[in-house]
């Protein structure tokens, strides 16, 4: 076998073998990126139901809130103020 059809077997060999590895190497990326892309929706949908549950407790909390300033008597309602020591 001459030297130019050795070089030329070795050339498309060692081509061949890059493109496997590169195609193999691409397909593994996109997979990742698409499994990420699942674990994100699922971190979102779980992150919104947490988000509803909150509001949901909020919205029984604050109608508890006034169903008791209606049957209790309040003299002063609290503040976000801090409590001096003056009083």
């Amino acid at each position: 076998m001459s030297k130019a059809a050795k070089a030329t077997l070795t050339a498309s060999i060692v081509f061949c073998c890059a493109s496997v590895f590169g195609v193999h190497y691409i397909q593994n990326e996109e997979k990742e990126n698409l499994r990420a892309g699942v674990l994100r929706d699922d971190e979102r949908r779980k992150k919104k139901e947490q988000q509803t549950l909150n509001m949901r407790e909020l919205k029984e909390q604050q109608e508890l809130h006034e169903a008791l300033l209606k049957t209790q008597e309040v003299s002063k309602l609290p503040s976000s103020e801090p409590i001096s020591e003056d009083d």
